[in-house]
């Protein structure tokens, strides 16, 4: 059996690719982390990682050809893709890499057609009765709104409209802008929470995290909590028909009245996952467990509560 774990498009996802060679070497020593990178040379995680190797980009017609023979050759027994745009393409070609002997930690097609367009995230957010923002009619708008698009990442293209007058006629004329109600922050709490679902489907662990301070997108400093996000997510989503591996759901809670607002999710490792990790919530661990030792995983809340991290640049020297 292949144990070789790739990560894809690593970049900067130092401490991520770290968290998988600790755990990967702890059940089997030896085996490796490899990285893909479009441009190795400038990709930190390159260099911490076993080996990275140059991929095309994803939307070449050759990536999922030239990634299959990377995997033959490397003794690759695991795929885990790491953005967004990638995620499509492996899941399509899934049952490609099954019978080839690698397993890929993606979801399957249809629950990343959910999370990739934010206009069938809402739905499904309702429909296991989790509440979104209200949509706004852009040609009779209240203020102050917010717009964002439907198939954004990186929080990029987002727009906080006041008044009247910030709602230019750029932003009106975008096709790919939602218009929705603004969540106060000094009134809602923003939580990234990373959740891992097993083989079967079933969610098996929960881990809300506040986003106390946002960079680029991404969590900065962060505080683990348990309560109560945990509980009112394992009620509403114990079950996700063909949703495997980690996935990153980000809501908003008022904590004085429990009203809790979907905003989007990411069915991949999220930017912050490394807090989870620290906490006590192993998700390479239960990859490798289900999928390298065939085991069957329970439900786990064993991590620690109140846990703050506090994130600062580091630097790689070639």
């Amino acid at each position: 059996m292949n144990t070789n774990i790739l990560i894809t498009s690593a970049g900067q996802r130092v401490v991520l690719v770290k968290d998988f060679q600790e755990t990967l070497n702890r059940f089997f020593p030896g085996a490796k982390t490899y990285t893909t990178d479009m441009n190795p040379r400038l990709a930190p995680a390159a260099y911490i990682s076993d080996g990275c190797f140059e991929v095309l980009r994803v939307t070449d017609s050759q990536y999922i050809p030239q990634l299959l023979q990377l995997c033959k050759d490397n003794g690759i027994g695991m795929v885990v893709p790491t953005i967004d745009t990638e995620l499509v393409v492996l899941a399509e070609n899934k049952k490609l890499f099954e019978e080839n002997g690698i397993a890929v930690s993606v979801s399957n097609l249809d629950f990343i057609k959910i999370c990739r367009d934010k206009r069938n995230t809402g739905e499904f957010f309702e429909s296991h009765r989790i509440r979104v923002p209200k949509l706004i009619d852009k040609n009779n708008p209240t203020f102050p709104l917010f717009a964002k698009p439907y198939d954004g990442s990186l929080s990029t293209n987002l727009h906080y409209i006041k008044k009247a007058e910030d709602l230019t006629k750029e932003i009106l004329n975008d096709p790919k802008l939602l218009f929705m109600e603004y969540i106060d922050k000094e009134i809602y709490k923003e939580y990234t929470v990373d959740m891992y679902y097993g083989r079967d489907h079933k969610v098996k662990c929960i881990v809300p995290r506040e986003r106390i301070k946002i960079r680029a997108g991404e969590i900065n400093k962060g505080l683990t909590e348990k309560e109560p996000l945990t509980q009112y997510l394992y009620d509403r989503l114990e079950t996700i028909d063909g949703c495997v591996g980690c996935i990153c759901i980000q809501v908003f809670l008022n904590r004085e009245t429990g009203d809790v607002v979907g905003i989007e999710i990411n069915p991949r490792f999220g930017g912050g996952y490394p807090q989870t990790y620290a906490a006590g919530a192993n998700y390479p661990e239960l990859l490798i467990r289900e999928y390298f030792l065939d085991e069957k995983i329970e439900y786990f809340d064993g991590w620690k509560n109140h846990q703050l991290m506090l994130r600062y640049d580091d630097a790689v020297y070639v």
